[in-house]
């Protein structure tokens, strides 16, 4: 862990974090007691949720740009402030979550702010109650097993008009070096472009999500998101979990580099039939794969 090793940091990282985590169980245990009103105050405990949720992760963001240094840098469309939109994007590590955090901060929906989730965490006490009254969709990634589950998350969207980002992982996984080879090896063998940089997006829950929020008025747009990193002359170099709460100049001091490129798609242009989205987002990860090339060159020539 680069930079971490320092008794001082450690004790650095100990002090801020602290709070933060005593904050975070009783935010979870707050929004996990709503769990039982879920089913008669459904917009009161989403709305309820999303403040205390919003607290949350505005205050680990504080620790990881202010208190911590990093640097990040923004680059695409602008988001229209309030906009609901399914969000897609690349898996480095942990410090995904902060790029994209500081994308919904700008745009004013970070309470919004839902993500895929393991359905194993729903028996977790209070984590997976508070994912669950939240209103995350709980999936197992076998889509057919995940219909009724999809079609609850996705129904007080559709039917209530819950404002939010859906935010999906596409690739499924973290990338690796070795997953990378093994993304290769597949797409060769599938006759597949394999993007560069990048592991072959999974498409069933691309599909499912979009044709199901095809259905809700206020959701307006794809947002995609390209997260780079870099740090010396290491590509895809992102700090570990505990380097962003306890490293203090990760910027500064240890070089890490932070790139968050989005682009916004209207949802009306993207095609209406399964196979034709499934070759939409095979298309974007090639795009995406491309500029990641091209970053690489260019910060290769700066270092």
């Amino acid at each position: 862990m680069a930079g971490s090793g320092n008794v001082l940091t450690h004790l650095r990282g100990a002090a801020i974090l602290t709070p933060w985590v005593l904050w975070l169980l009783l935010a979870d245990t707050a929004i996990s007691l709503q769990l039982p009103l879920k089913w008669l105050f459904p917009n009161f405990v989403y709305d309820s949720s999303s403040r205390i949720a919003e607290t949350v992760w505005y205050w680990i963001q504080i620790i990881f740009e202010r208190f911590n240094g990093a640097n990040l840098v923004f680059s695409g469309d602008a988001l229209p402030r309030g906009e609901s939109a399914i969000v897609v994007a690349n898996h480095v590590g942990w410090a995904d979550f902060y790029m994209i955090q500081a994308l919904a901060i700008k745009a004013g929906m970070l309470g919004r702010c839902r993500y895929f989730a393991k359905i194993q965490l729903r028996i977790v006490p209070f984590l997976g109650w508070g994912l669950w009254a939240m209103g995350m969709p709980m999936v197992s990634r076998n889509w057919a097993k995940d219909r009724h589950e999809l079609d609850r998350a996705f129904s007080g969207i559709v039917d209530r008009q819950w404002p939010t980002w859906l935010i999906s992982f596409s690739e499924a996984t973290r990338f690796t070096k070795r997953k990378y080879e093994q993304s290769i090896v597949w797409c060769k063998e599938s006759g597949r472009p394999q993007p560069k940089h990048l592991l072959y997006p999974r498409t069933k829950g691309f599909i499912t999500t979009v044709q199901h929020l095809r259905k809700a008025p206020h959701v307006k747009a794809v947002y995609d998101v390209t997260i780079a990193y870099q740090r010396g002359n290491d590509f895809h170099a992102a700090p570990t979990m505990w380097d962003t709460l306890s490293v203090p100049g990760l910027s500064s001091r240890l070089g890490y580099k932070f790139h968050v490129h989005v682009r916004r798609f209207p949802l009306e242009t993207l095609p209406k039939d399964d196979e034709k989205l499934a070759k939409w987002l095979e298309n974007l990860w090639v795009e995406k794969g491309e500029w990641l090339d091209v970053k690489k060159a260019e910060w290769a020539s700066t270092t």
